[in-house]
């Protein structure tokens, strides 16, 4: 039996909803802070992100220090929105405007290594050091994963696909829900036996990609709990997304920009506010002015992006405060300076990255359809 991918020896399930505001556990905190302002009685937002509660907040609480109500509130929340479950995996199907998703969601062990010494989960992006310490105190405090890393089979992806079809054939998913975006989501919950023995063998021959889920698998590995949550999952409809930058608190306005990157020696045209549609280029949004910027050069246009056009050209570090990540249809911050919208990363150089033994910028990709978070928890 294998020791690095494992069903959840202990978890719960929800009974109806997931309680509180329905927010990812990783959503940019200013979200996370104005939904817990809203929020009424307990929520597993409160239970995810202690230190961001308006309590927390005004008694300026560390994480370390909120880590006891956010303990007293999960298990108010566990006694009343969840049954317990026990030595299960769970074939997981999210299904929505923005692709399908069939894997298994299981405790897997970030730190595992093959026999030849290479690492069975391979990050893809690199990760923020302060936010990987931040979710790490709280892995360690609370003892549970309440949402799951997204990891993506380097082959087998079809054939993983087709057994979790043949293993749920004929069989009424534990839970089905439909979220606030009309995704359909549907769990099944598999105990010992023949269906859960050969679901765990395919997974124990895979090598794993994190595709959504960076920092969760590192701090998972920095926790010193040794496992985490994560969906298993080739498809068969997954999409990449881009993630774009935003600029903000430097002072720099449109005129400024576009003649500091023209003398850097890139092409700036008058443009339109839409994404390019395929790597290579970057659109400007700056107050009410809109270009584009042919970036001419070979590589990772995140990459391209964050050392010339920002550290190089700017002198704006992209480590610090003044460089944010925005996802796929968030509302631009109103203290934007400018943002920067940036094509997807097409799979193909996921792979080729991957492949070299390379990471990408952090950052870098948005998959989807990503698993509903709180649906199943499970003790690490």
């Amino acid at each position: 039996m294998s020791t690095w991918i494992r069903p959840i020896d202990r978890g719960w399930v929800v009974r109806d909803t997931v309680p509180g505001p329905d927010v990812d556990e990783f959503a940019d905190p200013a979200r996370v802070v104005a939904a817990l302002a809203e929020a009424r009685g307990d929520s597993l937002l409160a239970v995810q992100h202690p230190a961001r509660t308006p309590a927390a907040l005004a008694g300026g609480l560390s994480i370390e220090e909120a880590l006891p109500q956010a303990r007293a509130t999960f298990e108010r929340i566990r006694e009343r929105h969840y049954r317990p479950v026990a030595a299960v995996v769970a074939p997981y199907r999210v299904d929505g405007p923005d692709g399908v998703a069939l894997g298994v969601l299981c405790l897997v062990d970030p730190a595992a290594v093959r026999d030849d010494g290479v690492t069975r989960v391979r990050h893809t992006e690199d990760v923020y050091p302060d936010v990987v310490a931040e979710r790490a105190a709280m892995l360690a405090g609370l003892g549970v994963a309440t949402s799951a890393a997204m990891l993506v089979p380097a082959t087998g992806g079809r054939e993983l696909t087709a057994l979790i079809e043949r293993t749920c054939r004929g069989q009424v998913p534990t839970l089905s829900t439909v979220d606030a975006a009309g995704r359909k989501h549907e769990l099944w919950l598999i105990g010992p036996g023949d269906g859960q023995s050969g679901l765990l063998a395919a997974l124990d021959e895979m090598d794993l990609l994190v595709a959504d889920g960076n920092h969760r698998v590192a701090a998972a590995a920095e926790s010193g709990r040794g496992s985490l949550l994560a969906l298993v999952t080739g498809g068969p409809g997954l999409r990449i997304g881009p993630i774009h930058r935003v600029l903000a608190g430097t002072g720099l306005d449109a005129g400024t920009l576009a003649r500091r990157w023209t003398e850097a020696g890139f092409d700036v045209q008058p443009g339109h506010p839409e994404p390019p549609p395929e790597a290579g280029e970057v659109t400007v949004l700056a107050g009410a002015s809109a270009f584009r910027i042919v970036l001419g050069k070979a590589g990772l246009d995140h990459a391209l992006v964050e050392q010339e056009l920002l550290r190089e050209a700017l002198g704006v570090d992209p480590d610090g405060p003044n460089v944010r990540p925005l996802l796929p249809g968030v509302p631009v911050p109103e203290d934007a300076d400018a943002v920067l919208l940036l094509a997807p990363v097409p799979y193909a150089e996921v792979l080729a990255v991957h492949a070299a033994g390379l990471r990408m910028p952090r950052k870098a990709t948005y998959f989807t359809p990503k698993p509903r978070s709180g649906l199943l928890l499970a003790e690490l």
